[in-house]
């Protein structure tokens, strides 16, 4: 098993683990990852795909993830759902974390396919504040791509419970996707 995440920090925190030294860790974006090694599963979790701001950026991850797959492999990634109202969700919202921690997130931009948000955490004394965009791309539009990459959409789930894809109700968009070649 390999995990391959850009950010140092993530790294550490996921070698902490239970189980971890079975891993293989490597520091890299999705679209510059390069093994020799062939995948017959590749997942990306956490909506980590919606980081992917630009279409390069996901074409790039996809034929990444073509190159790595086994003749018979899978790519599973979520995205969530465009149309519903995350940033009205998100504003303002403060969770109370363990250790005492609070987190208070911000939407700062919403123009409805790029959402910008910023997350302070706070505690004893102590603050620190991060800020991401996260693109909601249409389905119709990962698809496209997808196809552009030489892959193809197998199926589309409504979560990662399995439940279909209901265009009203499902809250994110979970793509199981192949060679384009595969049967």
């Amino acid at each position: 098993m390999t995990g391959v995440d850009p950010a140092a920090a993530m790294l550490t925190i996921a070698r902490s683990k239970p189980y971890a030294e079975l891993v293989e860790w490597v520091e890299s974006p999705a679209q510059k990852y390069n093994s020799a090694r062939p995948f017959d599963l590749i997942v990306m979790t956490g909506h980590a795909f919606q980081v992917l701001l630009g279409d390069d950026d996901v074409l790039a991850a996809l034929n990444t993830m073509r190159h790595h797959l086994s003749e018979r492999g899978k790519v599973v990634f979520e995205s969530a759902i465009q149309h519903l109202p995350w940033a009205k969700e998100w504003a303002g919202r403060v969770r109370k974390l363990p250790g005492e921690v609070l987190e208070r997130l911000e939407v700062t931009e919403d123009n409805g396919e790029f959402i910008s948000f910023q997350t302070t955490y706070q505690w004893t004394g102590e603050k620190r504040t991060t800020r991401s965009t996260l693109r909601f791309s249409s389905q119709e539009h990962l698809r496209a791509l997808i196809t552009r990459s030489g892959l193809r959409v197998r199926q589309v789930l409504g979560d990662w419970d399995t439940s279909p894809l209901d265009a009203t109700r499902s809250r994110e968009m979970i793509f199981f996707v192949e060679h384009a070649r595969s049967n």
